[in-house]
């Protein structure tokens, strides 16, 4: 398995529940993919550098994963259709 670095944005206006929802969906999808999340570090709500479909701030979320190419599609995939995902970013990590 390879490992993968993502961060991703949260709607900041969603509240503490759906937030955490959003959350545990992303991991879900690595773990339920054949992936194991190593570290995932919640940065929280943070001003963004440009508004981004009229939000000002969003919730900042950073996991560490290993996986096959197929969990990264899956996630990438998923962060697409989801409407409370503002940004996210995938990388390999060496």
């Amino acid at each position: 398995m390879r490992k993968y670095e993502t961060m991703f944005i949260i709607k900041s206006n969603l509240g503490e529940e759906a937030t955490e929802a959003v959350i545990e969906k992303m991991t879900g999808v690595i773990t339920s993919n054949g992936g194991e999340v190593a570290n995932l570090d919640k940065m929280g709500t943070k001003e963004l550098a440009y508004e981004i479909n009229k939000d000002k701030t969003g919730y900042y979320v950073l996991v560490n994963f290993a996986g096959e190419p197929a969990t990264v599609e899956e996630l990438e995939r998923i962060f697409k259709i989801d409407d409370n995902v503002l940004r996210y970013l995938i990388l390999r990590d060496e």
